[in-house]
């Protein structure tokens, strides 16, 4: 049985404000519902999709719906996210297409936290602190996987051209924006 706990108010792990440094902006992602999905390969291609979301989308990528979003992290273990004030619905939703399924899911709402890193030199900053080929061709918009940056662990998306989103634990959140707004500094 799932049981999601509305948690307390939070508050962020860093400067609300955006940071805009040479041409790179650093902007805090609101609170989002958060749940780890681990489902047998077998069985997500059987369902095909959660909560309006399709799960058989390649490793490594995202697909969205509205304001939710199914990320694949790997063959069997997706990070299912939308509205922060949908979290009990979301996860009642997921719970519901899986009735019957062995899985686990698991609300992370809480131990997460994004930012948005856009602008033409976006890529670059990344680039400073994560091994990955970040360019357009290497990982294109729709891609999304876990990577480092300096000495943390992040999940990132690349939503578009010239904007990714990067979450991370909080207790790595000031570390990662400080990072990221030294690097565009270098840029």
């Amino acid at each position: 049985m799932l049981e999601i706990r509305n948690q307390a108010t939070r508050t962020a792990p860093f400067p609300l404000a955006t940071e805009t440094v040479k041409g790179t902006a650093i902007a805090p992602l609101p609170p989002r519902a958060r749940l780890s999905l681990r489902l047998r390969p077998a069985e997500a291609a059987r369902i095909g999709s959660v909560a309006g979301l399709p799960l058989d989308r390649p490793i490594g990528t995202f697909a969205a719906h509205d304001e939710r979003r199914a990320l694949r992290l790997g063959p069997d273990e997706w990070l299912v996210s939308g509205p922060a004030d949908e979290t009990d619905e979301l996860g009642a939703r997921i719970a519901g297409d899986l009735a019957g399924i062995v899985h686990a899911l698991v609300d992370v709402s809480h131990r997460n936290c994004g930012l948005a890193v856009s602008g033409a030199q976006a890529e670059a900053a990344l680039n400073a602190g994560c091994p990955l080929d970040l360019s357009l061709a290497a990982f294109p918009v729709g891609a999304a996987t876990r990577t480092l940056l300096g000495k943390a662990e992040i999940l990132l998306v690349r939503v578009d051209a010239a904007c990714f989103e990067v979450e991370c634990w909080r207790s790595f959140a000031e570390y990662v924006r400080t990072f990221l707004v030294e690097a565009a500094r270098g840029t």
